[in-house]
C-alpha cells in the first residue's frame, strides 16, 4: 500500500497563496547518490535513531518508543526525518489524530512544498511528491526541522554550497575509474609487413580491437604474418589520496562529522563531542517542535552512558554510587545487567553525610571543644 493514499486533501479548505516567497526543492537526488555524503548522513541517522523519546503523553511515547505508525518502527521515523534534515534541509512528520489523540506519525519526503493560507486563517503545505501527487496539509499537523534556518521565512536553506564538493568528488571518483581502467588497458602500435591501403588498415585495426582488446577475455592475442603489435607502455595518472581525503573532509565538515565517527574508530572524547556539536542540537530542536505541534511536552535523551568506556563506567560508579546518586538497577543498567527485585533503593556510603547533618555535628563539636578549654570553667 502506498502511503500517500492514506492522506487526502481537506476539500472544505479553500486555500489562497499567500506572500511568502519560499518554496522548497529537493537536490534531485545527486547528494544522496555520493558515497561518501551518504556515508556520512547514515552515520549521523544511525546515532540520532537512539535517541529515546519521553513524554508526559503516556500514548505519545509508546508511539515514538516502539511504532509510530504501521509501517515502521521508531528507530526507523528517527533515522528518515534525520536523514531527510541533513539532505534536503528540511524533515517533516506527519502527526495524524483522533480529535485531541495523537494516533501516529508518518515521515514525509516531498519534492516540493509550498505554504498556503486557508479562508479559516490557518497555514497549510502544499506538497508535491516524487510520484507526481500533491496533497494539502495543515500545517498545524506538521512537524517541520529546519536546517540552515537562515534565509526563509519557513524553510531551512539549500545546500547549494556543497554541489561543488560533490561535483568534485564525483571527478575524483570517475578519476580513480578512469586510472585504473587505463592502467590495465592493452596499448600498441599495428605495423603491417606489407603495403597495404588504408581502408584495409582501418578495418584490420578495428578487427584487432574487437578480437583481441574490448572483446578478449582469456588475455591471448594471435597474429599472422601480416602485422606485428608492438605494445606501448603506459605509467597510469594515480590521483594523490590527499586530494580526495580533502574534499571528502569538506564534505563531513560541512555535515558537522569527522572521519573517525564515521568509521567508528573514535575515542570516548571524540564522540562526546560529535554528540554535543550534532545529535543534542538535533535531540534539542526535535524535543521543542514535537511538543509544540502534539501538545504535550515530549523530549529526546541519549543514553550516554551506556556507551561510555569501562574505565569510565567503573569511575562513575565509584563516586556517583557513594553518594546514592545511583540505585542499584541504574547501575547494572550501566553494566548492560538485567534488573534485580527491590533494586531500586539507592546505596550510600557512610562516609558521606546530609550537608544539615554535617552542620549539627560541626557545631556540636565546636560546644564540646569550647568547654575544655573555657578557664572559667576550670578545665
Amino acid at each position: 500500500m502506498n502511503l500517500l493514499s492514506l492522506f487526502r486533501p481537506k476539500p472544505k479548505q479553500q486555500a489562497a497563496v499567500i506572500s511568502i516567497d519560499n518554496q522548497f526543492q529537493s537536490f534531485g537526488g545527486s547528494a544522496w547518490g555520493n558515497a561518501v555524503f551518504r556515508a556520512a548522513v547514515d552515520t549521523i541517522g544511525r546515532h540520532a535513531a537512539k535517541l529515546t523519546a519521553h513524554s508526559d503523553g503516556a500514548a505519545i511515547e509508546t508511539l515514538l518508543t516502539t511504532s509510530p505508525n504501521p509501517y515502521m518502527s521508531g528507530y526507523d521515523l528517527l533515522y528518515k526525518l534525520t536523514t531527510a534534515y541533513y539532505t534536503q534541509n528540511n524533515g517533516f512528520v506527519l502527526i495524524e489524530r483522533d480529535g485531541a489523540n495523537v494516533t501516529a506519525f508518518y515521515p514525509l519526503n516531498p519534492s516540493s512544498v509550498e505554504f498556503q493560507q486557508g479562508t479559516d486563517g490557518a497555514l497549510y503545505a502544499q506538497m508535491r511528491f516524487a510520484d507526481g501527487r500533491q496533497v494539502l496539509f495543515p500545517y498545524g499537523d506538521i512537524i517541520h526541522l529546519r536546517r540552515f534556518f537562515g534565509g526563509g521565512e519557513l524553510l531551512g536553506d539549500n545546500n547549494a554550497p556543497l554541489f561543488p564538493l560533490l561535483d568534485t568528488a564525483e571527478v575524483l571518483q570517475q578519476g580513480i575509474s578512469a586510472a585504473t581502467k587505463n592502467g590495465v588497458a592493452l596499448r600498441g602500435v599495428l605495423k603491417f609487413t606489407s603495403l597495404t591501403n588504408p581502408e584495409q588498415i582501418r578495418l584490420e585495426k578495428e578487427t584487432f580491437v574487437r578480437d583481441f582488446i574490448a572483446g578478449n577475455q582469456g588475455g591471448i592475442a594471435a597474429t599472422d604474418m601480416r602485422y606485428n603489435f608492438e605494445p606501448i607502455a603506459t605509467a597510469p595518472y594515480t590521483i594523490p589520496e590527499t586530494q580526495v581525503n580533502a574534499v571528502n573532509a569538506q564534505i563531513y565538515r560541512y555535515l558537522g562529522v569527522s572521519e573517525d565517527i564515521i568509521s567508528g574508530n573514535y575515542s570516548e572524547d571524540a564522540f562526546s563531542a560529535f554528540y554535543e556539536s550534532c545529535i543534542e542540537p538535533l535531540a534539542i530542536q526535535m524535543s521543542l517542535e514535537f511538543s509544540r505541534k502534539c501538545g504535550v511536552a515530549v523530549k529526546f535523551t541519549s543514553e550516554r552512558l551506556e556507551f561510555s568506556a569501562a574505565k569510565t563506567k567503573i569511575s562513575l560508579l565509584h563516586e556517583a554510587g557513594a553518594l546514592g546518586v545511583l540505585s542499584v538497577n541504574e547501575a547494572r543498567k550501566l553494566l548492560a545487567l538485567p534488573p534485580v527485585e527491590d533494586g531500586d533503593k539507592r546505596l550510600q556510603s557512610l562516609n558521606y553525610v546530609d550537608a544539615k547533618t554535617a552542620n549539627q555535628y560541626q557545631m556540636k563539636g565546636e560546644v564540646l571543644e569550647n568547654e575544655h578549654t573555657d578557664p572559667d570553667k576550670g578545665v
